[in-house]
Parts: C-alpha cells; structure tokens; sequence
C-alpha cells in the first residue's frame, strides 16, 4: 500500500474548521491512489484517520492541509512531517463518545448520530458536533436545530472525545445503522440504569424517554399539521427528524413528494388500509390482518421517511434500533416491551428504524424474547410492525416468520431520474437563478441516496447565504453552489465499503490505446450513461468485459481511468481473495460484493487475475471451492435477480485458463485485448507520464519512445521515475531530468515484456475475433 511523507501545514479555510477534512494536492490523490472523500490514514505523533478533499489551487504537492482538530488527533504541530496512506474505514456498528458534563446531559443519542454521521474516527480522536455537511455557517436542519434548543450556540465549538469503536480493528465510520453513545458516566447512562432498577418508569400512554434518550413518540395526522403550522418542514433524510425529549413530534414529507417510490408508497397503504381499517375483509376470506413489513434498502434512502408518511393518519410509535440494541438484555427488553404495550393501549404502527441492530443474526437469549413481545403486537387488532434496515442478511431470520414480518418492501437506490425529481423537491420553495440544472447535478451525483441530496442542498444553501450576506443581496442559489457542494458532500454509499480508490484519473489520462478505450467506453460507459438508448433498440447491455494482454500493459490503470471518467463506485478483488477454506463462505462473499455494488451503483466490480479466481472447473485440488465460485459467479451475472447499472470487468494475463462458461453471451462476453504499446503508444504513455516530470530541453520523448522496444506501459512510467531519481542522485537541488539522466536510467530499466507470450496472447485475440 502507497504511503507519502508530507509536510503538515494548517488549512486558513474557516470553512474546513473542526471537520476532519485532510486537503491534497491532485497528483498526491493520484500517487495514492485515493479519490475525494475516501478515508485516508495520518501517522504524526499518534496514528489517526481523516477523508481526503482536493487542496486549493496553488497548494505544493508536498504540503499536506490539515483543520486544527485533525493537526491535533495526529499530534502534530505545524510544518512537521505526516506519513499518509490509503485505509480501508469499516462501517461502525458501535461508537462511544465523551465531552462536557452539559453536552452528555442535553443531547440524545439519536442526535449525537445525526451529528457525526460520515465522520471517520479511530480511538482517542477528537471531534467537532459540526455535521458532514457543514461549514461553520449554522444550518435550519433539523439536526442543527436540536442541538441548539438542547446545548445553545455553544454546540458549535464543543469538541467530544471518541473512547470505544466497534469493530476495533481500524478506523470505522458512522452510519445511519451505528449506535452512538455517551461513554460511561454519562446522565443518559445514569437513566438507563435507573429504568433497570424501576425507579423512573413512565406511564402508560404517555410519551417517554427510554434507554439512552430514545424516545417513544406518538405522531398523529393533528401533530403533523401543528408542526407544519409552526413552519416545520419534512426531510428527506432517513432520521435527520431527531429526538428532542419527551415533547418532540416528527414532521412528515407527503406521500406525494416521495419520489421515485411511489410504487412502495402504494402498496405499504395498501397494506395497512386493509389489515387496519378494514380487517372484516381479510376475516371474510379466512385470513388474519395481522401486519409486519421489513422496509429494506441502502442506507439513506428514505425507509424510515416512507414508513412515516404512509402511516402519518395513525398514531406512531418509534424506537430507534441501534440505540435500543446498545443496551443490556434486560433493558433492551423492557424498552421493547413499553413500547409494546403502549401501541397495544392506543393501537396504530410501531416502526423500529434498523432492526439489524437490535435483532442481529447472531441472535442473543434475550432475541427470542423480544421476538414474542413483537409477536404479541402483531396479533393484536388495529396493530402493526414496520421495520427497516439497510442490511436485510444481518436480520435475524426468525424475523420473518409468517406471524411477524411476513412481507417485505424494497426501496432502490435513485435513479438520476429519481435524483432530479427529488432535488426539484427539495428546493421547490428555494429562490434559485435561471441557470440551475437539476439533470446536470443528477448525472453527477451517481450513488447519492435521499440522505445525500438532502445534505447537497443544504451545504449549497450554507454558500448562497455566505455569499448573500458578504454582497448584501438577497440569497438566491445558484448552480455553481450545487456545483461547490459536490466538493463537500460525501454520498453514504462511499462511507464504510471496501472500494477501489480511482483518484482524478479519467481516459484521457490514458496514453494512445484508442480502440482500447473505445471498446471499454462502448461496453461499459454507454450502457450507464444512455439506457434509454439501449431500451429503444430492445437490446441488452454487455454484463461484462474481459480484458486481457501482457502484464504491465495497463489493464488495471485502464479500469481506474474508466471508473474515473464514468464517476463509478469500483469494487475490487484480487486474484484468490473470495477463496476461503470454511463451506459456503466463498459463495457468501460472492454474494456479498455483488450486493455492495448493486446498492453503489452505478458500479463497477473489478475482478483482477481473474484467472486465479475462476479457473476452469474440474481441473482444481483444492475440495471443490473453485467450482463453487465460479458457479456463484455465474448466478450473479445472469441469475434471477438481474444487474442493473452493474458491470463486471475481469482482467488477466492467462485468458486460457479461465473457466469457458464465464465468456459466453450474457456474462464476460466482451473480450478486450490490451496489446503492448507501439512505438507511438510509447510515446503518448511517456508524455503522459511526463506532466509532473520537469524535463530538460535536450529530452525527446518521440526518439526515446522508438528506442523503447520490448517496453510495456509501467516499464515506460518506471523509466522516468528512474531518471528522476538519478537526477537528484546527481545533484538533491536539480531543477530538471536531462537526457543524460533518462540515459542512466535505460541501464537500470530494462524491458520485461516476454515475446512468447506477447505472441500467444495475440494469437488468442486473433482466435476470439475469428470466431
């Protein structure tokens, strides 16, 4: 893994205060192979984590920006030396939190969430209540709007303290599904073990805090129109409504501003009309209205926002999973249980947002009594379970009993059709000017969720009222702000997944290879970008690419290059990685990356030595774990479930060894030949090569390319970085790489392209183009 030694220097921007934000300089991205928002690692005096944002114009290369908080988790002071390397960030399932006496007495968890949804953090960290989305300008969001009512302006500055990570093995980040706490000591602490003792519970009926500040709500159709009244308005984003106390009412979106699941809508009202409001009907055709639905979907799509606009005309009752299931058994039990019972007294919807992390698959005793105390509250008349989760298989399966939730409700991931109705949604009573183009950020917003836009919108509000306040105009948003809030906003399907890091590469990075690139643009990127084409002609879009030729040629650049251009979420695996000794875990993991793609798409999974992966069936020792990935992979590239906005691209340099049933039609059915480059390749991959690379004037690049024969791509690359070396061997204050450097380096860089095999691969592309 690529690491860089930098200098650290302290970002002047007011607007990255206390974010957690390290700024690079572009060709740093590249060197590391990182792309904006991606995590990255930081060893200073202590090791830390950070996401990585695009340095200003006019940044050296060398120089690190790092906000005071960051400089200081990595105990540094400024102008010292930080090493920095890419890190994978695993989603938290848990993360306790300490700070001031006040701030652990007035905010609740289900805030504290809100608060630091996105922020990537290891032990010992110090961070800031400023939300992902924020600058240091205070936002009318309902997350904002809490921590104001509940710690007063000073929120903006209160810093907070990261004491335990779950999963503890690296820097993890905070998902809508984490359970945020405060560490031990805290008041919601002390209340919690004070319900366990008996000595503070809350009557029946009445609206209560539970556990670590969840608190029960009753929303009916008269508090949502109170709230409207008062000026509250809807989110789209799934939780943003956030505990407030005891008095707090959720605002609800109209079912008529869902957009993109309208579909969902329909049929969830379908669902409770008839098992709620016309239960003689079922009983007349012998059924039972019992009513339990798992609303399912990526995070932050808008389960729960669906689930509350549906059921806004009944009472509802909301427990939040993750803090619910960060209790003890027994507290978590009695939780459920009030919860339980109150829904049974007034009759209506129970709604306990990600179910996973109460009820895991990895079941604990007091699962099963949970699971009965739900049970009861679905046989009872006039009452109904929905519950959501964005991780369906880490669910308790005893869940989906045919006496709890029986049906489930699918929300996908938006479309940039869906993307555009939605931000049209979000801003349709924002002043905006003339030239705002929601198809534009649409189609650059490719794996953004509700949750995302929501966030987009309001970090371009944020600019809009800076700039209205500096120019004493009235605000008005323009497409610039959306387009400066792309530089911010982090989408939720990026945060917490293992993806390939593209950096700032795009095909035209990519030295000569035109009908290389062509047949890549053609099988991947058309498909993506122009459906509607391909559904006018009543065709299907190639599911996958293979691309083959000599090692060294670029093919694993190529498809960071596409996925670049393409703005795609890639997700890699190497050679044998999905092989596992243990029965059924290859296949699962199979499973398992094709579901993370489909919930970032548009996607790409990236199957390098591809070779090594699948090989063919029958010829392996090693008990039958080869055959059943290949037989998994199979499924998933044209199984029932079908791929959409997903393509799988496999790369090798052995294509006769793979498996023949994974190159015929409807799988990897595009082979693509990466041949070595030509001399004027060469050329075109050295000039490339050669932008970050002071050339003296006696350097021809057209000669040397010429010179080069037998050279592949990285042994081209590797030749300048060679002379480069040899420059500052020869003098550490050069200003240049002179000819005679590049001569030096000729002697210590030799060609490794094997002609036997270059001659054998093109016999094999010749063979595939025959046939």
């Amino acid at each position: 893994m690529a690491d860089l030694a930098l200098t650290a220097r302290l970002n002047p921007s007011a607007a990255d205060a206390r974010r957690g934000v390290l700024r690079l300089h572009p060709e740093a991205l590249v060197a590391l192979g990182l792309r904006e928002w991606d995590g990255i690692e930081l060893v200073g005096g202590r090791r830390t984590a950070a996401v990585v944002g695009k340095a200003p114009a006019g940044t050296p290369v060398g120089v690190a920006l790092l906000d005071d908080v960051t400089l200081s988790n990595a105990g540094l002071k400024e102008n010292a030396s930080v090493v920095v390397a890419p890190v994978a960030v695993q989603g938290a399932r848990q993360v306790s939190v300490s700070g001031s006496a006040q701030a652990m007495a007035g905010i609740s968890p289900t805030v504290l969430r809100q608060a630091l949804l996105g922020k990537v953090v290891t032990v010992g960290d110090a961070i800031s209540l400023l939300p992902r989305d924020l600058g240091p300008d205070i936002s009318s969001s309902a997350t904002t709007q809490a921590l104001s009512r509940a710690f007063g302006v000073a929120w903006t500055t209160e810093l907070l303290t990261v004491t335990a990570i779950d999963p503890s093995d690296g820097p993890v980040s905070i998902q809508p599904n984490t359970a945020v706490n405060w560490g031990p000591g805290a008041p919601a602490l002390r209340h919690a073990r004070e319900r366990e003792e008996g000595q503070s519970d809350s009557s029946p009926g009445e609206t209560g805090t539970f556990g670590r500040g969840t608190s029960i709500r009753g929303v009916g159709i008269a508090d949502a129109n109170a709230d409207r009244a008062r000026g509250g308005a809807g989110t789209w984003a799934e939780g943003d409504a956030a505990n407030e106390g005891a008095e707090s009412r959720t605002p609800t979106v109209p079912v008529s501003d869902l957009a993109g699941v309208s579909g969902q809508a329909n049929k969830l009202n379908e669902w409770l009309n008839l098992a709620l409001d016309e239960p003689e009907l079922l009983k007349t055709l012998g059924a039972q209205p019992n009513l339990g639905v798992l609303i399912t979907g990526p995070a932050g799509v808008g389960k729960a926002t669906l689930a509350k606009a549906v059921a806004a005309p009944r009472r509802v009752i909301e427990l939040d999973g993750p803090t619910i299931g960060a209790l003890e058994g027994g507290s978590r039990l009695r939780e459920v249980a009030n919860a339980v019972a109150e829904i049974v007294a007034s009759q209506g919807v129970l709604l306990i947002t990600d179910i996973d992390a109460l009820l895991p698959a990895d079941a604990e005793p007091v699962a099963t009594l949970i699971l009965d105390q739900l049970r009861a509250a679905v046989a009872t008349p006039g009452v109904a379970l929905l519950a959501t989760t964005a991780h369906p298989d880490r669910v308790d399966p005893r869940l989906r009993a045919p006496d709890l939730c029986d049906r489930e409700l699918t929300l996908p991931l938006p479309t940039a059709v869906t993307r555009e109705a939605l931000l049209e949604q979000l801003l349709r009573k924002v002043p905006t000017s003339d030239d705002l183009d929601f198809a534009v950020i649409a189609s650059r917003t490719p794996g953004f969720v509700a949750a995302d836009l929501t966030a987009l919108s309001r970090e371009a509000a944020v600019r809009a009222a800076a700039r209205a306040s500096r120019e004493r105009k009235s605000p008005e948003l323009t497409q610039a702000d959306l387009i400066g809030a792309l530089d911010v906003i982090r989408p939720l399907s990026r945060s917490g997944t293992e993806e390939l890091a593209i950096g700032s590469l795009s095909l035209d990075d990519v030295g000569d290879m035109v009908e290389t690139k062509q047949a890549l643009t053609e099988a991947v990127l058309w498909p993506l970008r122009h459906p509607d084409s391909f559904a006018r002609l009543g065709v299907e879009p190639p599911r996958g690419v293979l691309l083959y030729g000599p090692p060294g040629c670029g093919k694993t650049f190529l498809v960071r290059a596409l996925a670049g251009t393409g703005q795609l979420s890639v997700h890699s695996v190497k050679g044998a990685e999905l092989m596992d000794k243990w029965v059924g875990s290859s296949e699962r993991a199979v499973r398992e990356l094709f579901q993370r793609a489909r919930d970032s798409a548009p996607s790409l999974i990236f199957l390098d030595e591809i070779d090594a992966l699948a090989p063919r069936r029958g010829q392996s020792s090693d008990s039958g774990v080869s055959d059943r990935v290949v037989a998994a992979l199979l499924t998933e590239l044209d199984g029932v479930e079908p791929l959409r906005d997903v393509v799988v691209v496999g790369a090798t340099n052995r294509p006769e060894l793979i498996d023949p049933a994974l190159l015929r039609p409807g799988r990897l059915e595009r082979p693509v030949f990466v041949p070595p480059p030509d001399a004027p390749a060469r050329a075109e991959i050295l000039k490339t090569s050669a932008r970050s690379v002071p050339l003296a004037a006696d350097v021809d690049l057209t000669a040397l390319a010429d010179d080069l024969d037998g050279y592949s791509a990285a042994d081209c690359a590797a030749l300048l970085r060679e002379a480069a070396l040899v420059a500052l061997r020869r003098d550490m204050s050069a200003a240049d790489v002179t000819a005679e450097d590049v001569a030096t380096a000729r002697t210590r860089v030799r060609p490794s392209l094997d002609p036997a095999q270059v001659e054998a691969l093109r016999r094999y592309a010749d063979d595939r183009a025959g046939s």
